[in-house]
């Protein structure tokens, strides 16, 4: 193959003879490059559309991860809150549990408990032999139900306690307006209710009272609770307090030397009304005591006799 070079500069020309080997590599150059670029071309093509797949995947990943992380945190936000609102609960509970406590306590002293059978400042008394073991997993819907199943034996057992309260205050209540016992500290009787001498005139008489002698400036008590309705000077009873009690009784303390208490004053059983002494129609120091029931004047020994409920 002869090939003829012209030289555009000179105006002349040359021709160059191409053996077999040298055909061959100018085909495969003019050949192979056309080729090669098409290939080189292709490959790109390839690898930018890798690339391109590639970075579609990576922000696909990049946006669920995000989702993710913002799912996370959401739920993070709901435990926190339940969290919160459990342990609201909680301490709730807690100062429930407090109450009960102090009422338990209020309820011991209330009905006359021996010490230490209900302590509540201790933790209950419980044993046994030990068991096999076994491992429970709670979750938080678990320990919602668990607190508000707590929560509903606590109304129980406050609402039992309330009404155990209410029958005690009054039993308390009867207790306290129950006429019983003498109407001093310290003393004797000196002159019984029903007819006797009078002591000024020695003519037979009847006494509406019983007499009780003591020291002068001594308590004279309440026999029962109530509510004091007068006190001053009256004839023949000198100085006197007089206290109803409901029910229609009303008790009357003569012979004071001073009264502790004014009308209107509420007073409790075995509380001290006034002193001793030995005012209006008396030969010494002494309390006439006298029981009315619905306004008549009934004997006093009965009520003197009797124990607490």
């Amino acid at each position: 193959m002869k090939v003829i070079l012209i030289s555009r500069k000179h105006g002349g020309s040359r021709s160059v003879e191409l053996g077999r080997w040298s055909r061959a590599l100018l085909s495969l150059c003019c050949l192979g490059l056309p080729l090669g670029l098409v290939a080189g071309g292709y490959l790109l093509g390839q690898e930018s559309e890798a690339n391109s797949m590639r970075g579609l995947a990576l922000d696909s990943l990049q946006d669920e991860l995000e989702q993710q992380q913002k799912e996370l945190a959401e739920l993070q936000t709901q435990a926190e809150r339940k969290m919160q609102a459990m342990t609201l609960n909680l301490a709730q509970l807690q100062a429930r549990m407090t109450r009960l406590d102090a009422l338990g306590q209020h309820l011991t002293a209330m009905a006359d408990l021996e010490e230490g059978e209900f302590d509540f400042s201790r933790p209950p008394a419980i044993g046994g032999p030990i068991g096999a073991e076994f491992n429970v997993e709670y979750d938080t819907a678990d320990l919602s139900a668990e607190l508000g199943l707590f929560e509903a034996r606590l109304t129980d057992r406050e609402q039992q306690l309330e009404i155990l309260e209410t029958l005690l205050a009054n039993r308390k209540l009867e207790e306290q307006s129950w006429l019983s016992g003498r109407p001093i500290e310290k003393g004797w009787i000196s002159s019984y209710y029903g007819k006797r001498n009078d002591p000024f005139t020695g003519k037979p008489a009847f006494h509406h009272g019983i007499d009780f002698a003591g020291k002068e400036g001594t308590n004279v008590i309440a026999v029962a609770s109530g509510v004091v309705t007068y006190t001053g000077s009256r004839s023949g009873y000198g100085e006197m307090v007089e206290i109803s009690h409901g029910d229609g009784f009303v008790t009357r303390y003569s012979h004071n030397k001073e009264s502790l208490v004014k009308p209107g004053d509420v007073v409790r059983k075995g509380q001290a009304i006034a002193l001793m002494g030995s005012t209006g129609r008396s030969t010494g120091a002494h309390v006439h005591y006298e029981v009315f029931k619905h306004g008549r004047s009934v004997d006093p020994s009965s009520y003197v006799r009797r124990t607490r409920r």
